[in-house]
């Protein structure tokens, strides 16, 4: 519960509401802020090329220049087309895993969200979990018949609807580290399986890194955990805080996409100048040596610093880290799937947001979502975010 918080700016690390307090963001517009808000180099290339236009409707290089850096950078990408948002991403990549595949069943993870098109608002999780809503209100049974939910980390659940389904299942489509249950990371033992059951069952593995890709690792989930899936969606940090989303993936499967292929899918905006500046601009400065391992740096000292603040006071509290993702749960056991997330203590929860809240530091509004650090947060911002949480825990 509670009223929004309503913002008139941000910078770096930092975002100011309609009333002028000022808050540590460890939000970050969700995910794509990877840099600090409103990076100045971002800025200046954004301003340069909106002096050209800010939409052409028709091909421009610079759509080429941030292919090319995502192929470079991810390992399951030989072919990309770039969308306007990760919901786009995962409409047009549902429609290429079917015509590829010639078959309509699909599976996904409880709590897993790929946006909000019919197909996939199945257990899902994000403000679907958060707010409590029945599965897919508005939707017609029909669109939702062909998706199957496992559990995630559970690969028996997978093989059983496998197994149920012979010959029919097109591919199985998660988050590889969920960010919309909270923050659950796979068992590597889990995406190792989730490979072999797909080639063995000629299906193919798609990766939703709209939320991971190029904030895990500069490759994403797929390098950080070594797993090449055959499908990858993508958004967020590519877009350098402009609307960006983007599937990629093996030629031979990409090719089914118009106008190479058959498959149709098509976007006003797609490929626009500014957000493909945007998205040039930022993984310039993600390609560069050591930022990973700062952004996890960073991540996990804020982590530590609050589970052992938390439990100081006598909380059950978990925390996890990947890269520059992060999140913490009260719970009193390590929380590996929807299920165990929802046991949490969601009061608590709520409380301890308020109050952070109240003191300057702005945490994601919901136990389902996950967080994010930047390469603008200082050593500084996370030791005053650690002493609040101290003082909020000490009175929980």
């Amino acid at each position: 519960g509670g009223n929004p918080v309503v913002f008139d700016r941000v910078k770096g690390a930092y975002a100011w509401d309609v009333d002028g307090n000022k808050y540590i963001d460890y939000v970050g517009t969700w995910g794509p802020a990877i840099l600090g808000h409103a990076d100045d180099d971002v800025l200046e290339a954004v301003t340069r090329t909106m002096a050209k236009g800010t939409s052409f409707g028709a091909p421009c290089p610079l759509e080429n220049e941030l292919a090319k850096a995502v192929i470079d950078a991810v390992p399951s990408v030989e072919m990309v087309r770039f969308t306007n948002s990760g919901t786009e991403a995962c409409m047009g990549m549902i429609r290429l895993v079917r015509a590829f595949t010639n078959r309509e069943k699909v599976i996904k993870f409880e709590g897993c969200y790929h946006g909000h098109a019919d197909s996939f608002l199945v257990q899902a999780g994000s403000g679907v979990a958060t707010l409590g809503l029945p599965d897919s209100p508005g939707v017609p049974a029909s669109a939702t018949k062909a998706t199957y939910c496992a559990e995630y980390n559970n690969l028996d659940s997978v093989k059983a609807i496998f197994d149920e389904n012979k010959d029919e299942i097109a591919a199985v489509i998660l988050e590889p580290v969920v960010g919309n249950s909270g923050f659950i990371k796979p068992d590597k033992e889990f995406l190792e399986g989730l490979r072999k059951l797909t080639e063995e069952n000629g299906a193919l593995l798609v990766f939703d890194e709209v939320m991971t890709g190029f904030r895990v690792s500069y490759g994403g989930a797929q390098e950080y955990f070594g797993i090449t899936p055959d499908v990858t969606t993508m958004g967020k940090v590519i877009g350098g805080g402009l609307p960006v989303g983007a599937y990629g993936g093996r030629k031979d499967i990409m090719q089914m996409v118009a106008p190479a292929g058959p498959m149709y899918q098509a976007g006003t905006l797609s490929g626009n100048p500014l957000a493909m500046t945007a998205g040039i601009e930022t993984m310039k400065k993600l390609s560069q040596p050591g930022v990973y391992a700062e952004l996890e740096r960073k991540s996990q000292k804020l982590v530590d610093g609050i589970v052992e603040a938390g439990k100081k006071h006598g909380h059950a509290i978990q925390g996890g880290v990947a890269g520059g993702m992060f999140g913490w749960y009260f719970n009193e056991a390590p929380v590996k799937n929807f299920s165990e997330a929802a046991k949490s203590d969601s009061e608590k929860f709520g409380k301890w947001h308020r109050m952070m809240l109240e003191r300057g530091v702005y945490l994601a509004p919901s136990m389902y979502e996950a967080g994010f650090m930047s390469m603008a947060h200082t050593d500084e911002d996370i030791e005053k975010t650690i002493a609040i949480a101290d003082e909020v825990l000490s009175q929980l």
